[in-house]
């Protein structure tokens, strides 16, 4: 039941909103200010933001009071750095926390860790570590924010060797919903710990996170292109190669429609292609030993594959840094059986018309990932061998309903082939909303709607996953 005071109040007073800006070292930026707009728009151009108040914090104190604040004027709290995970907008009764200037980032080279700040990006993090001879277990670009990213998860380049993003925290340091800094890690506040490990921004305001790093110095990777005339050889030929890779390797294959845009080289714009990407780590030598099996199968359209400083992880996918209003789905594989290749091949690459979606991706998960204790943290579905992410661009209204009963229809017919579980980092907007529980184990759920329970009764962080809170005494509430 929701407890917060109603109804809610649409506008703060005056003399209470100049009380919080004596008491903040960074800005609060009312409707009306100028800088409204810049600082409320998330990454993903689909959702539209427009809080009550949206505070810039410069430091942890600066969280702390604003969320106080917001708990004194009846406000629900929502977070963002970069707003590329942007689920639920934030309405006229809520307090919109962007985290963006709290960028600072300190390596410890000999403990081969990390402090990161709320609010910065994965690019600040790796400059540091990369400057010191280490990596951090970013994902597919830097672009994203280190906190948001791991707290959902956490799946890069790395992972079949090193491990999801989450699994590396040592400790978080968080503002929780009573307003209180507080640690969470092994050994303080241990259930915080256990929930932000998968449970996404439900549990407060992380200001920052320690995480170990890695001594990866160059990778090998890239893409191979194929021709879409090729789609159901390249899948059935990726199902058998995967089986015998090395945690070193971890890999996926896309079936991509390019848009015909600048950005996309000449002779492949507008073209639709298969592609086998993803990076090892260790001898170039032997990443290329492994690429040599499909160089031997079929000559590709390019090939890409070549050895890298691991500063330049992020050409592996080249995701767009722009900000873009998009849909996205992620979905856990219990096989990709030949049934399910026809599947994906009619959806993305239809004989007749052209699909609205710009990609799927299938990534080879398992490795590292699946070596974690089932219960270790609240992430769930390690077990899966195989994640698949589809992607479409939605820039109006239309295009998104489009997308949406296209997307609906996608997953029906793939349905034989999935888990009926989600891996919540690859969702956004309502399919995020709508399939929270499903991104988790029955009982890893339970325990986050307890944990939330606990934390915050009153459901204010509620702008990330849906995890209501329910007392195992009350399961109905």
């Amino acid at each position: 039941m929701d407890m917060l005071r109603t109804p809610f109040a649409p506008a703060v007073e005056d003399h209470w909103l100049d009380q919080l800006r004596s008491q903040i070292h960074g800005s609060v930026i009312a409707p009306e200010d100028a800088q409204y707009d810049d600082v409320r728009q998330p990454w993903n151009l689909s959702v539209e933001h427009r809080p009550a108040l949206v505070v810039v914090p410069e430091r942890a104190s600066d969280i702390a009071t604003a969320v106080r604040f917001a708990s004194a004027e009846g406000l629900r709290i929502a977070i963002q750095a970069t707003g590329h995970g942007a689920a639920r907008p934030a309405d006229e009764h809520t307090l919109l926390i962007n985290t963006a200037r709290m960028t600072r980032v300190r390596v410890n080279a000999e403990a081969q860790t990390a402090w990161v700040e709320a609010g910065a990006k994965w690019k600040v993090v790796l400059e540091a570590a990369q400057a010191v001879g280490l990596a951090p277990l970013l994902g597919s670009t830097p672009d994203v924010g280190a906190v948001g990213y791991t707290l959902g998860g956490g799946m890069g380049w790395l992972a079949r060797k090193y491990g999801l993003s989450l699994d590396s925290v040592n400790w978080f340091e968080l503002v929780t919903p009573a307003g209180r800094l507080v640690r969470a890690s092994e050994s303080e506040n241990p259930d915080l710990f256990w929930a932000l490990r998968g449970g996404g921004g439900n549990f407060g305001v992380v200001t920052g996170m320690e995480i170990r790093l890695y001594p990866v110095k160059t990778i090998y990777g890239g893409n191979l292109i194929y021709p879409a005339a090729l789609a159901k050889d390249v899948l059935a030929r990726f199902r058998e190669w995967i089986k015998s890779n090395p945690d070193e390797l971890t890999s996926s294959v896309v079936l991509m429609n390019l848009p015909p845009i600048p950005d996309v080289p000449e002779f492949l714009r507008g073209q639709s292609v298969m592609m086998v990407r993803g990076g090892y780590v260790g001898a170039a030598e032997a990443g290329a030993a492994r690429i040599q099996e499909w160089l031997d199968w079929k000559t590709p359209i390019a090939n890409t594959w070549h050895e890298m400083p691991f500063s330049e992880v992020a050409t592996i996918s080249n995701d767009p840094e722009k900000p873009t209003p998009s849909t996205v789905n992620g979905l856990w594989v219990r096989e990709l059986t030949d049934e399910a290749i026809e599947t994906l091949v009619h959806y993305m690459f239809p004989e007749n018309g052209r699909s609205p979606l710009v990609f799927t991706e299938i990534r080879h998960t398992g490795g590292a990932i699946s070596r974690v204790e089932r219960d270790a943290n609240a992430f769930s579905n390690r077990d899966a061998q195989l994640v698949l992410e589809m992607l479409g661009v939605t820039p109006t209204k239309e295009a998104y309903q489009i997308v949406k009963d296209y997307m609906d229809e996608y997953k029906r017919a793939l349905q034989p082939a999935l888990t009926g579980k989600v891996y919540l980092n690859f969702n956004g907007g309502d399919a995020l909303r709508q399939r929270s529980a499903d991104g988790f184990s029955e009982e890893h759920y339970q325990r986050l709607q307890a944990i939330k329970a606990r934390y915050d009764a009153e459901n204010r962080f509620d702008h990330s996953f849906t995890i209501p809170p329910v007392t195992p005494e009350h399961p109905n509430n």
